[in-house]
C-alpha cells in the first residue's frame, strides 16, 4: 500500500499529460535546460530520502534550562523553542529563507537576536525578537553584510561587523538591540575577514579577529572609543587563529592556534606579556571549537581525530582534563555551556544519525537527548559505515578520504561516486550523508569522499599544498585516487562520476578536463570555471582572502598560470555528460562562472544539464529546490554512470 505523504507528494508536484504520464513540474523560480522529463514516480520512489531533518543548538535560555535551536519544518530552516529534552520544537520564525545564529540575551530579558539573508545572496541582516510580545525589530540597515553578532556580558549591547561603509570593507559596528537607533560605528577596519569575537567580562573591550587567510590570522582588542590593540605580532613566520574568548577575570585570552606547531591547539594568552601557555600539547589532532564556561573553571572543546568530533574537558586550574561519558561515535560540534555552568550542549551526526542535539550534565556525567529528528521513515542502523581509506599519490605523499560501499546485495564491481568537498579549506568528514544514501541503498553506487592537499585536519603544512602555483598538485591527487580505484576489484573504474560543490565544483571541473578519459560523468554545483573571472568577479570582501589562497590574478604570472589551468579553457577536452547547478544570486561563485562554461561544452556536442534557482545562492537551501536537483541527479546518475 502506497504511504500517504507520498501520495501527497506526487498530487502537490505533477502535472498530468495528455497521455496520462504524470511528471515532475519544476517551480517557478527554477532554469532548467536538457533535463528530460521527470516522471513523478521517481518523486515516489525517492521520497523518504528528502525527508531527512537535522537540528542544531543555537543557544541556551540565560535563566531557565531551554534552548534555542534550528531546525527545518517546511522549506528552510527556522528557529524553535525547546523547552525539555526530547520535549516539543515550537516554531519561533516564519519566513521563507533560512535563518541562522539566534543568541539569546545575557540579560535573561527573554529576547534572542538573529541573522537573514534574501534568496541566498548572503547579505544577512540582523534583528532583534522580543519573546514577550513576538515582535520582531530590524536592527541592521537592512541593505549591507551584517555578521558575527557578539553580545556585552551585561547583554545591552551587541557587536557586529558590517559593510555598510564601502561595501568591501568589514568594519565594527555596537548597538543596544532595545534601542535600535543606539546602532554606531565603533572603528573602520581595512578588508573582508574581519569579526568580532567577544567582548571583555567589564564590557570595555571587544576581541575582534582578522583574517587575512586560512593560514594567516589575528586578533586584536578595540576599545569603545575605537582605539585598536594588536595581541598577536606580526611576523615573518604565518599561523593562524581559529577561536578566541576573554578568561573570566579579563586578564587573558583562550584561543586555539598553529603557532609553533602543525596542528591548532588550545593555549592560554597573557595580556600584558602576550605570552602563549599551551594547553592541549599531549593531543596531536586539530582542536575544532571550544567554550568557556561562565565561571572560567572548565573548558570544553573537540578535537578533529580524523574526521570524527571528540568531546573533551579541561580544567583551567590544574590544566588536566576531566572524564567525559562515551557519546554515540560521529562528530561532536557547537559546544555551548549554560550559565550554570553544569549544562554542556552540543550537537552529534554520524554515517547513521542526523545531526541532533545533547547535553551533558558535567557533574553527574548523565547526557540527555533534546531532539529527535525525523529520517523519513528509514531505519538508518543499517546505513553504510565510512572506512578511512588511504591512497599513494603522485609524490608518494599519503592522501585520506572516506569510502562508502553499497549494501551486500549488490554484486560485482561497483560503480562510483567521487564527491570533493569545497573550501578548498574544508573537508570531508563521516558525518550524515541524507538523501547521497539513496545511491549507496538503492543504486548500489559506491561513495568516496576525498581530502586533497589543501584540506584541514591534517596539518597547517597540508594545508598550504594546493595554494597559488601548487594548485594541479590536488588534481593529481584525484587522478592517483582514479589508479587506487582502478586496483580495486570491488570497484568499478570504468563507471567512475565526480562530483562536487564550490570549490568541490571547481575540482570537478578540473578532473572532467584533464582526466576526460577516465571518468563517464561529472555534476558541478555552483563552482568556478576560471580562477581569474572567478576573482574578478566575486564579492568585494572576498576578493583579497580569496586571492591569498588563489594568487593574485593582477599579477601577469599568476594570471597567466591560472588562465593556463583553468577548466573553462580546457572545456574542448570535455566529451563526457555533464551536469550543471548554480543559484542565481551566488554572491561567492557568480552565476556567471557556471554559464560560460555550459556555453563552451556544448560547443562539443556534449550532453549538458543545466538548473539554476533564482531564489538560491551559494548552493540550494530550499527544500523544494533541494527536492527537484535530487530529482534531476538520480535521473542524470541513472542514465550516464548506471548504464
Amino acid at each position: 500500500m502506497k504511504r500517504l505523504s507520498g501520495l501527497i507528494l506526487v498530487l502537490f508536484l505533477t502535472i498530468i499529460t495528455p497521455a496520462q504520464n504524470p511528471e515532475i513540474a519544476p517551480n517557478e523560480n527554477l532554469i532548467v535546460e536538457g533535463v528530460p522529463k521527470i516522471p513523478a514516480s521517481l518523486a515516489e520512489t525517492v521520497e523518504r530520502y528528502t525527508n531527512f531533518r537535522g537540528a542544531s543548538l543555537e543557544s541556551w535560555d540565560p535563566a531557565k534550562r531551554e534552548m534555542l535551536i534550528s531546525t527545518r519544518f517546511a522549506d528552510t530552516s527556522q528557529v524553535h523553542l525547546v523547552k525539555m529534552p526530547g520535549g516539543a520544537r515550537t516554531q519561533l520564525t516564519f519566513y521563507p529563507d533560512s535563518v541562522y545564529a539566534a543568541l539569546f540575551s545575557p540579560a535573561s530579558d527573554s529576547t534572542f537576536v538573529f541573522s537573514k539573508d534574501i534568496g541566498g545572496n548572503e547579505f544577512f541582516q540582523i534583528y532583534r525578537f522580543d519573546s514577550g510580545s513576538g515582535d520582531i525589530t530590524l536592527l541592521t540597515d537592512g541593505k549591507s553584510r551584517n555578521i558575527a553578532s557578539a553580545w556585552s556580558y551585561d547583554g545591552r549591547r551587541l557587536a557586529y561587523g558590517s559593510t555598510r561603509r564601502n561595501g568591501n570593507d568589514v568594519d565594527l559596528y555596537v548597538v543596544e538591540p532595545a534601542n535600535p537607533k543606539s546602532d554606531r560605528l565603533i572603528a573602520e577596519l581595512k578588508g573582508g575577514g574581519w569579526e568580532p569575537l567577544d567582548w571583555s567580562p567589564d564590557n570595555s573591550k571587544i576581541l575582534v579577529r582578522e583574517e587575512i587567510s586560512a593560514q594567516e590570522t589575528y586578533l586584536w582588542i578595540v576599545a569603545n572609543s575605537g582605539e585598536k590593540t594588536l595581541i598577536t605580532p606580526k611576523s615573518n613566520v604565518k599561523f593562524a587563529y581559529t577561536g578566541a574568548e576573554f578568561s573570566k577575570d579579563g586578564k587573558g585570552l583562550y584561543v586555539t592556534t598553529d603557532k609553533d606547531s602543525e596542528f591548532q591547539r588550545l593555549a592560554y594568552v597573557d595580556l600584558a606579556s602576550k605570552q602563549h601557555r599551551y594547553l592541549t600539547n599531549h593531543i596531536s589532532w586539530d582542536v575544532d571549537g571550544f567554550d568557556l564556561s561562565h565561571d572560567g573553571k572548565t573548558i570544553a572543546f573537540v578535537v578533529n581525530e580524523d574526521g570524527f568530533g571528540v568531546l573533551h574537558l579541561l580544567d583551567t586550574n590544574t590544566g588536566k582534563e576531566k572524564p567525559v561519558p562515551n557519546l554515540p561515535k560521529g562528530i561532536v560540534y557547537g559546544v555551548r555551556w549554560h550559565k550554570n555552568n553544569r549544562d554542556l550542549g552540543f550537537n552529534i551526526t554520524s554515517a547513521r544519525s542526523t545531526s541532533d542535539v545533547y547535553s551533558l550534565d558535567v557533574q553527574t556525567g548523565k547526557v540527555d537527548r533534546w531532539t529527535y529528528s525525523e529520517t523519513g521513515g528509514l531505519n538508518t542502523a543499517n546505513f553504510s559505515e565510512p572506512q578511512l581509506i588511504h591512497w599513494k599519490s603522485w609524490d608518494d605523499r599519503q592522501i585520506s578520504g572516506f569510502l562508502y560501499t553499497p549494501p551486500a546485495k549488490f554484486t560485482g564491481k561497483r560503480p562510483v561516486i567521487i564527491d570533493i568537498h569545497g573550501g578548498p579549506e574544508g573537508q570531508s568528514r563521516p558525518d550524515f550523508m541524507e538523501r547521497d544514501n539513496y545511491f549507496l541503498n538503492e543504486l548500489g553506487v559506491a561513495l568516496i569522499f576525498p581530502n586533497v592537499r589543501g584540506s584541514t585536519g591534517y596539518g597547517k603544512t597540508f594545508l598550504s599544498l594546493d595554494n597559488g602555483l601548487l594548485r594541479e598538485g590536488s588534481y593529481k591527487d584525484i587522478n592517483s585516487l582514479l589508479d587506487w580505484i582502478q586496483a580495486r576489484s570491488d570497484l568499478d573504474s570504468s563507471r567512475v562520476l565526480v562530483t562536487g560543490g564550490s570549490y568541490g565544483g571547481f575540482m570537478t571541473l578540473a578532473v572532467a578536463t584533464n582526466y576526460n578519459d577516465r571518468i563517464c560523468c561529472s555534476i558541478d554545483v555552483v563552482g568556478p570555471s576560471n580562477l581569474v573571472t572567478f576573482l574578478e568577479h566575486t564579492s568585494g570582501y572576498r576578493q583579497d582572502l580569496r586571492r591569498v589562497e588563489y594568487g593574485d590574478e593582477r599579477d601577469p604570472k599568476v594570471r597567466a598560470f591560472l588562465e593556463q589551468i583553468a577548466p573553462l579553457n580546457k572545456a574542448k577536452n570535455v566529451t563526457k555528460p555533464m551536469f550543471v547547478v548554480a543559484g542565481k544570486n551566488d554572491p561567492r561563485v557568480p552565476a556567471s562562472e557556471s554559464e560560460q562554461m555550459v556555453s563552451i561544452v556544448r560547443q562539443n556536442g556534449t550532453p549538458v544539464w543545466w538548473l539554476e534557482a533564482k531564489d538560491e545562492g551559494h548552493g540550494f537551501r530550499k527544500k523544494k529546490n533541494q527536492d527537484y536537483e535530487f530529482y534531476a541527479e538520480v535521473m542524470f546518475v541513472k542514465e550516464y554512470l548506471l548504464k
